[in-house]
């Protein structure tokens, strides 16, 4: 029991795998901190959590690329609680075609995806300087290691927190704290309703989609213990390794599975 008594902040942990992430962590004795901006349903899962578990769960909302309410949020928090853990977990995606791209909307996805995982962050890491340990988890996506069409502003927003990870992980090191990179494949999430509005890319790939509840299982494993990446699924990260050493190779074999967006 690991997590027990220890503080879990998740971001984006209304639904999807945030939720799941927030429900395991209770599970094995942790005290999950819900946040996103819905918090109608965080009031729901807290709820769950609380008369599930026995554990309690505490609740905000948050706008993560809102950097006044990242702010107040994170300092009323580290007045009150000693955070161990950060998931940063919000985010979201859309698939257009570069000539069907809308700025505003690509700007939002930067601001989220990247500015806000950033944001939370840094509310957290000269805390966790000061006491010479923590973990930050950064959820990215194999889309951060393979663009393919349809989501070039999306896989940009994931390359940006992979290399943000990756420069992270070397300062951190140095005061005894964890960073972790998550990269899954496609989950059966409502990621897709916002990502995916036509229903194309989920009907090609649903037989290859992973479940929300092993995703949190794989990602809460791996708190408190030094991992580097969680990659999921395993052959899609093999994948990604034969993309770094043969990209042309593996553009041209997989234009055809690629254009299934």
């Amino acid at each position: 029991m690991k997590l027990a008594g220890k503080y879990v902040v998740i971001t984006g942990a209304s639904s999807g795998i945030g939720e799941q992430i927030a429900y395991e962590v209770a599970k094995r004795g942790g005290i999950p901190i819900l946040l996103a901006r819905s918090k109608e349903k965080l009031a729901q899962i807290a709820q769950h959590i609380e008369q599930t578990y026995n554990i309690p769960c505490v609740y905000e909302s948050l706008d993560v690329s809102n950097q006044e309410e990242v702010d107040a949020v994170f300092d009323r928090l580290l007045a009150s609680v000693d955070i161990d853990i950060l998931v940063n977990n919000a985010g979201f995606g859309v698939f257009r075609y570069v000539e069907h791209i809308d700025l505003s909307e690509a700007k939002q996805m930067f601001d989220v995806n990247v500015l806000g995982l950033i944001a939370c962050t840094k509310k957290v890491y000269t805390h966790m300087m000061k006491k010479r340990s923590g973990h930050i988890i950064n959820v990215a996506s194999q889309a951060g290691k393979i663009a393919t069409p349809k989501s070039s502003v999306y896989a940009a927003t994931k390359h940006a927190v992979l290399g943000f990870t990756n420069s992270l992980r070397m300062e951190a090191s140095m005061y005894g704290i964890f960073v972790t990179a998550v990269n899954p494949g496609p989950i059966k999430t409502n990621f897709f309703t916002v990502a995916d509005t036509s229903g194309e890319y989920v009907k090609n790939v649903k037989r290859w989609m992973l479940r929300p509840e092993f995703v949190a299982k794989r990602v809460v494993d791996a708190m408190l213990t030094p991992t580097r990446e969680v990659n999921l699924p395993f052959w899609m990260h093999i994948g990604s390794r034969v993309y770094q050493l043969f990209p042309s190779v593996v553009e041209k074999m997989g234009k055809r599975a690629f254009l299934k967006k």
